[in-house]
């Protein structure tokens, strides 16, 4: 009898809650919920890239055995990379709730570089290859740019924010 007495007691003494508390949870709950939702699609896009990369993998296998084109078994090897780094770029998102500038600047170089060596550099204009040099060029600086980049945004460390972030999910 006595504890029921401290519970009805405890919710008595408590005050009500502001407006700003009700919003402030109110938006907390929303952003969790659209964190899930985001979280969703991108397990779902592992799963779907997964499966892909296996089917490409068995039709580059089959392609070896049956016959042996160099262009395409180089294209395909390159597409399967291509799929790994996309695959690992989607699992880093994952984990750090954030885009790896790095990984993504990697996958567009060796996708140019897929599409150069199956189109072959004699069959294509020079103002296309120059049009492709320059852009591997801006990549590469792009590259070199990011290390010297600091990795906080206006005092925010998307690093810790991240830790954070998974030490209160844990």
């Amino acid at each position: 009898m006595q504890q029921s007495n401290k519970l009805i007691d405890a919710h008595i003494d408590k005050a009500p809650i502001t407006p700003n508390q009700y919003q402030t949870t109110l938006r907390c709950r929303v952003v969790k919920t659209l964190e899930l939702v985001q979280d969703t699609i991108a397990i779902s896009l592992c799963i779907g890239l997964f499966c892909v990369m296996v089917l490409q993998l068995k039709q580059t296998f089959l392609s070896l055995v049956t016959t042996l084109r160099f262009h395409e078994v180089t294209a395909d090897i390159l597409f399967i990379l291509i799929l790994v780094e996309l695959f690992r770029l989607l699992i880093i998102y994952l984990q750090e709730q954030r885009v790896s500038i790095g990984v993504s600047v990697e996958v567009t170089i060796v996708s140019v570089l897929r599409e150069v060596i199956v189109k072959g550099l004699l069959e294509v204009e020079w103002k296309q290859i120059l049009a492709t040099c320059a852009f591997l060029v801006a990549l590469a600086v792009l590259l070199i740019v990011r290390v010297w980049l600091p990795p906080t945004f206006e005092g925010i460390d998307p690093e810790q924010k991240a830790s954070q972030r998974l030490k209160e999910r844990q």
